[in-house]
């Protein structure tokens, strides 16, 4: 048999076995079969090559469609922006041209380089465009790890020069078209001076040139390896990044850019590794006021941009001019708030005596105010000038509100329907144990805070009169019944913002021991003022640009506590001003509710104030010049402690007298306030009063102690009953086992400046 017979033969009995295992083998081989005739290798190899070609076509259909721009665009040219107080007159002109064009040899190599080295390594190779970085941008994009990158210098500069700073598709792609034609057209150090004469580096700079005036006062010339290195990084986010003003946290990413321009340096062999470890952070100078940015406007143009940016509009939106911003500052009233300031801090103190007089040098203030009813802010107190403090005392968030946030608490507790740990309702009336370092019960985490001058107010006191003498023990107690995840919850609905840090899981919360504002603060006291209407504070009443859309937020939401609520905290903190630590801002001129704050260690003293007609949050903060390190604030202006009722709330009683004037004040309306059922305390509850402060210009005790004029605090400013001539009712057992104190026994006078801060 020969091999051609050989061969039919086996494929004939082949063929007589594919119908064996239950007819599946042939319908799979048919289907295989079929498959593979379709998906052949010169099937896959001509989709590829077709696809190839016609994005080729495409691509060169896009590049003779797209023609380079003859002019650049109007974000390339520096427009003013204006800004109007709430009247419509003109506040401020600010954004003109900082801008002085240098040619690329008058820029070191060292600092071209490191700009290169961060933002796009492959400059001197590539044609324009990185095939490689565009498409990692596009994969971090669709994979959700930010917004496309990948942009090469080029790039970069085609968009600042000809185009927009919108993100849409189709300016990406006129991008990628114009930059491959201005490499084509360009020497790649004049697109590298187009670039570094464009970029915005933050402090209204335009340019390398005022980049390196407003960050180091010199000119680009003279720019060393470490100053150039940190401008490179700081174009990033110049307002996030900006040293001077930069938080923790802008501060460890700015410095991670600003090693990663080193490290790149080495790794392209333009930086020697010996020199490289030799290199070190040079911090930049204090900025300096743009002209028509004296006074308070410079504060309230950042309070303005910061608004700005929660809305998206980017820092260099801004700078690049064209908006038109009517804020909705009260120009009487900004004029009496910085007039308050003036005459009951600035005046008394010497900020030139540095032998005598230590603690003035370290003063700053901030204060915002606000109408609860329709959210804006009427004045804002920033501190001294740009001049002198570049960064709004307003709007910093390093220093602890303190005892201001008690009222949170007891917000927390009325809301949810709290109980005390005998199962007692949580009211204004509820007794609770003053005692001094009491342990809280109920809590996994230990804590036992001294009160103000460790001063023990018996063991029964009620929630009214511990809030009027803010008595810390109280409070901690109190939160621990309410549990501080609950606490946390209101803080939030009312105003407050959660950061890294905030101390949800600890009693200790309940001494306001997050980091607040005086915006923030004036949110939640105007939320409580609005009868629980969430409020949230806006300083831009309008803002209008030719190409982009300002949506503001509401002022005024929905209802973040119940009125019931709201209106029983507001009795409560009449009584503080009535009758307590705040009695300093007591008027027959208004009806006002308000909490004194004094932080640890006294390096920050608050009082948050209100009538039915205005919120205002004053604040003192103790910094050291120079290192923005927190001292305290005892001795200032020669005196003691200067706590929140000293000269906080001396401010707050001169301004709002002033923004009050001439204005028909009413007062509040707490129809619906349940102070609770009135508890007798076992005895009489009688704290000695305060010796009177020594003039001016000595600060008033702390804001705990009780005021010389006020009468004992069972006659409340809320004018419940008189606990003490109510029906005797027995203590809460849980609150302790022990036998209670000699009712004759008085507390203790307080010194004239107590030591321990209330807290």
């Amino acid at each position: 048999m020969g091999r051609a017979e050989v061969r039919k033969a086996q494929q004939q009995r082949g063929a007589r076995r594919a119908p064996s295992g239950h007819g599946e083998g042939k319908g799979s081989a048919g289907e295989r079969s079929g498959i593979r005739r379709f998906f052949t290798w010169k099937t896959v190899l001509g989709t590829v090559f077709g696809g190839i070609l016609l994005l080729m076509a495409a691509l060169t259909v896009l590049y003779f469609s797209v023609d380079e721009p003859s002019d650049p665009n109007k974000l390339a040219i520096q427009q003013s922006n204006t800004y109007k107080w709430s009247d419509g007159t003109v506040m401020a002109r600010v954004g003109e041209t900082n801008r002085s064009i240098v040619p690329i040899d008058k820029i070191p190599e060292d600092v071209r380089t490191a700009f290169i080295a961060i933002e796009n390594k492959s400059f001197y190779k590539d044609r324009g465009i990185d095939v490689m970085g565009l498409a990692r941008g596009l994969f971090n994009t669709a994979t959700g790890k930010g917004k496309a990158g990948g942009s090469t210098i080029t790039q970069q500069y085609v968009k600042n020069y000809y185009l927009t700073q919108d993100q849409s598709a189709t300016r990406k792609l006129r991008e990628l078209v114009i930059s491959l034609k201005v490499d084509q057209r360009l020497e790649k150090n004049d697109i590298l001076a187009g670039y570094l004469n464009t970029n915005f580096y933050g402090r209204n700079a335009y340019g390398i040139q005022a980049a390196a005036q407003a960050y180091y006062g010199v000119d680009a010339d003279k720019l060393t390896l470490e100053q150039g290195a940190y401008l490179a990084a700081v174009i990033q986010a110049p307002s996030q990044y900006d040293w001077a003003t930069a938080g923790p946290n802008g501060k460890k990413l700015v410095m991670i850019r600003f090693n990663a321009v080193l490290d790149n340096m080495v790794e392209m062999g333009k930086l020697d590794e010996a020199k490289r470890k030799t290199v070190v952070f040079q911090e930049p100078v204090k900025p300096r006021p743009t002209p028509g940015m004296d006074g308070q406007k410079g504060y309230l143009v950042q309070a303005a941009e910061v608004e700005l940016n929660r809305q998206d509009i980017t820092d260099a939106e801004i700078a690049a001019g064209g908006w038109e911003i009517t804020l909705t500052i009260d120009k009487k009233k900004q004029d009496a708030l910085e007039k308050a300031v003036q005459e009951e801090l600035e005046s008394k103190l010497d900020r030139k005596d540095t032998k005598n007089r230590p603690q003035d040098q370290s003063v700053q203030a901030g204060a915002t105010s606000v109408d609860p009813k329709t959210g804006a802010i009427v004045a804002m107190y920033g501190g001294t000038g740009l001049a002198d403090k570049d960064r709004s005392n307003a709007l910093r968030e390093d220093y602890q509100p303190g005892s201001t946030f008690k009222p949170v608490v007891l917000a927390s507790a009325l809301e949810i329907g709290a109980t005390t740990q005998g199962g007692k309702p949580i009211t204004p009336n509820t007794l609770y144990d003053g005692t001094s370092k009491r342990p809280v019960v109920g809590s996994k985490i230990p804590f036992n805070p001294q009160n103000q001058d460790d001063k023990d107010f018996g063991k029964e006191i009620t929630v009214q009169e511990a809030t009027n003498y803010s008595v810390n023990s109280v409070y901690a107690q109190m939160i621990v019944d309410v549990k501080p995840v609950n606490v946390k919850k209101t803080a939030l609905a009312l105003g407050m913002r959660a950061r890294e840090g905030w101390p949800e899981d600890k009693p200790a919360m309940s001494l306001g021991t997050m980091s607040a504002n005086t915006v923030e603060m004036a949110a939640v006291y105007a939320t409580l003022d609005n009868h629980g209407k969430k409020v949230t504070p806006t300083i831009i009443k309008t803002a209008a640009h030719k190409d982009r859309e300002y949506k503001p937020a509401a002022p005024i939401g929905s209802q973040a506590v119940s009125r019931e609520t709201a209106d029983t905290v507001t009795k409560v903190l009449t009584g503080v001003v009535n009758e307590g630590s705040g009695s300093k801002v007591k008027s027959s001129a208004y009806e006002a509710a308000g909490k004194t704050g004094t932080t640890e260690s006294n390096v920050a003293g608050w009082f948050t104030g209100y009538t039915p007609e205005l919120v205002t949050v004053v604040a003192m903060f103790g910094e050291e010049p120079g290192t923005h390190k927190q001292v305290t604030l005892t001795g200032t202006a020669g005196g003691g402690r200067a706590g929140g009722s000293s000269f906080p709330a001396e401010i707050w009683k001169t301004y709002t007298l002033a923004a009050l004037k001439g204005a028909k004040t009413g007062e509040f309306d707490l129809s619906e306030a349940e102070m609770g059922a009135p508890q007798a305390p076992s005895r009489t509850f009688s704290p000695s009063p305060t010796p009177s402060p020594s003039p001016t210009p000595t600060p008033s005790p702390s804001s705990s102690s009780p005021p010389a004029s006020s009468p004992t605090p069972t006659k409340s400013a809320t004018k419940s009953p008189d606990p003490t001539k109510s029906a005797t009712k027995s203590p809460d057992p849980t609150k302790s086992a022990t036998k209670s104190p000699d009712p004759t026994v008085k507390p203790p006078d307080p010194p004239l400046f107590p030591q321990n801060p209330e807290r």
